[in-house]
């Protein structure tokens, strides 16, 4: 819900549902972080399916779906983690699109709703770092899969083969997400499609032609046993969900203000849930068979007749979840307070994320280190989350002025930096670090140590987070309210 505007207020959009530009075929979004008005959100609900379907349907899903094989999990007991972690996980970030479509205001800025305008400036930071980070990591990730299927056919090529794939990959990826939210939405509503088809192929071969082992069990002891099952629903389980928040409201405000809020939940989390959970079941269900999480193995080994369709999906796969970080990136940038053209932030995103890809290339044990450490630090996203969603639900009970978003100054409720936010983030951020049983030593919390690592982090943060928040605020407030009495009494 948007609260009613005064007179003079900054023109923002107001629900009007017989109002919205037809889909006029791919056009160039010129669109900044201002709220999206009504009769330019053409977005349908299907095509936000598509955009997360789009995101997910890739190969890294496969080896975090084989994680719960390794760590020594039955199937059954995988398969059930993954279903129930990404149930929860998804519902939650179905709610952050469902706000963005209220609001009609990319994610980041509904952010400022609770950190104020300057205070919203860090979070904004971190996003527009690891989205940047992430184009180059999720572009090395697949460079030996495709290599590995591109030798099946007889094409090799070495370093040179891999810059030339990377290349094509990575200009791909920066000319979609340069052109902005219709080409991405294009091409995610026309190559999704395919590449679900050749999946639904993939998965027949894969369950027809391997000795899945669906009575195996597991040699874990009890304690171990939760210490796998923690460790996977934070990789593939709830986290994975989790760590979609910071982008959902940046693609829902462009869907059609006529479409209720239910369709938008339900579009937007089972365009998350479905491939999430069917292609980490699909490598569970391949590594119970050979033991084996690496991908290379996984796909050569049972899809080696269906080289050229595995070949088009695996490189669809970074294309397809690439472009959301490239625009994301520039809408972090422009939250921040950047005065650049959208699409020139982009294309310096894309620059730098091609250096980083460069360095990996180049530096194959330092790039595994830093996948590593990328995996770590989403550890702010949990707490991150849990304010912004404390703050619209409980604190505003869904009522939010959206000028306030852009309106800085001590003279708006809004202010510059909301101190209260500030610190449960940072202590979210620290409780989450304590339960967190990352990949590198020093993101290995004592108190996930202390429970015989087990990972806890995604939880133990938003906790603490939201809590000191909604305590904060009551207490702002209640401090605000006895300040206005007393000078109505003090004007008597």
């Amino acid at each position: 819900m948007i609260s009613p505007q005064p007179d003079g207020a900054p023109l923002v959009t107001a629900p009007n549902p017989g109002r919205f530009q037809e889909e006029a075929g791919v056009r160039f979004d010129e669109h900044g972080i201002a709220p999206i008005l009504d009769n330019e959100r053409d977005c349908s609900s299907w095509e936000l399916f598509w955009i997360w379907t789009g995101a997910n349907i890739a190969p890294i899903n496969w080896v975090l779906g084989a994680l719960g094989i390794v760590l020594g999990l039955s199937l059954t007991e995988t398969l059930i983690v993954v279903v129930v972690g990404n149930f929860f996980g998804c519902a939650i970030f179905g709610l952050f699109n469902v706000i963005g479509h209220r609001t009609a205001v990319n994610q980041m800025v509904l952010g400022r709703a609770a950190f104020g305008i300057r205070g919203a400036a860090l979070p904004a930071i971190i996003q527009g770092l690891m989205t940047m980070a992430w184009v180059g990591v999720n572009t090395w990730v697949v460079l030996d899969l495709v290599l590995a299927v591109l030798g099946q056919i007889g094409i090799h090529g070495g370093m040179g083969l891999q810059i030339i794939v990377a290349a094509t990959i990575m200009i791909g990826q920066l000319v979609l997400a340069l052109y902005g939210f219709y080409a991405i939405r294009s091409f995610e509503k026309y190559t999704v499609p395919v590449t679900v088809l050749v999946m639904i192929v993939m998965t027949v071969i894969a369950l027809t032609h391997s000795e899945i082992n669906w009575a195996s069990h597991s040699s874990l002891s009890s304690s171990d046993k939760i210490t796998a099952i923690t460790q996977l629903a934070t990789a593939i389980g709830i986290g994975w969900g989790l760590t979609w928040i910071p982008y959902a409201a940046d693609y829902s405000r462009f869907v059609r203000p006529n479409i209720s809020a239910a369709r938008v939940f339900w579009s937007s989390a089972g365009g998350m849930f479905l491939p999430t959970v069917w292609l980490a079941a699909l490598g569970a269900c391949l590594a119970s068979v050979s033991g084996n999480a690496d991908p290379s193995a996984l796909v050569v080994e049972t899809f080696g007749v269906l080289a050229i369709p595995v070949l088009l999906l695996i490189m669809h796969g970074p294309i397809a979840t690439n472009i959301l970080n490239l625009y994301s990136c520039s809408l972090a940038a422009l939250s921040i307070g950047i005065r650049v053209p959208r699409w020139k932030l982009t294309l310096f995103a894309g620059v730098v994320a091609s250096a980083v890809l460069a360095v990996f290339v180049n530096a194959t044990s330092f790039a595994h280190a830093f996948d590593s450490w990328m995996v770590s630090i989403l550890v702010w996203i949990s707490p991150w989350a849990a304010i912004v969603l404390t703050d619209y639900y409980l604190v505003r009970r869904r009522v939010l002025w959206v000028p306030e978003l852009y309106a800085s100054g001590e003279g708006t409720n809004q202010g510059t930096v909301r101190i209260g936010a500030l610190f449960s983030l940072s202590i979210g951020i620290l409780a989450a670090w304590s339960w967190q049983y990352g990949t590198v030593p020093a993101m290995q919390g004592p108190l996930a140590r202390a429970f015989e690592n087990t990972d806890l982090s995604w939880l133990a943060g938003a906790l603490v987070a939201a809590m000191s928040y909604y305590i904060s605020e009551r207490l702002r407030r209640a401090s605000v309210s006895a300040e206005a009495e007393q000078q109505v009494i003090g004007s008597r």
